[in-house]
């Protein structure tokens, strides 16, 4: 059964500013020539269940927004010697059906059945995801 992981996007506006990071990130080719790795501390154990077709849930702005397919988890060491996990991403972004979603630290597991759908072309591109957040939390959409 394919699991999911979900991770807030700190520092990060909305979607568009997250594609903009990325696709800096890998012109500098930071992580390896074509490779896009968000390297966080803990590897999961369910890694499995998450390489079985999971993707990276993305909180932007209290909202999860877009997700991104996990492609691979690797083992990384750190500068300070501290072993991380590399989470190899798709670089490409999958907006999703804004839920709102609290605060929390590092990553969590995020259930197929509880993950967001995806928003077709036309909504994504049509509604802003903080007007489309603001909807969802009213149950208007």
């Amino acid at each position: 059964m394919t699991l999911h992981l979900i991770k807030l996007c700190v520092g990060v506006e909305n979607i568009a500013d997250l594609q903009r990071s990325i696709d800096r990130r890998i012109a500098s080719g930071k992580g390896g020539a074509h490779d896009y790795i968000h390297a966080t501390r803990m590897m999961p154990k369910r890694a499995e269940e998450i390489l079985d077709g999971g993707s990276l849930y993305w909180v932007i702005k209290g909202s999860i927004q877009v997700r991104q397919r996990i492609l691979e988890l690797r083992s990384l060491s750190g500068a300070d010697g501290l072993k991380r996990c590399g989470i190899v991403l798709e670089p490409l972004l999958h907006p999703v059906r804004p839920v709102p979603r609290r605060v929390f630290q590092g990553w969590r597991y995020l259930l197929a059945d509880d993950a967001p759908p995806d928003l077709s072309g036309d909504q994504a591109e049509d509604v802003p995801a903080e007007l489309m957040a603001q909807l969802v939390s009213l149950g208007l959409a």
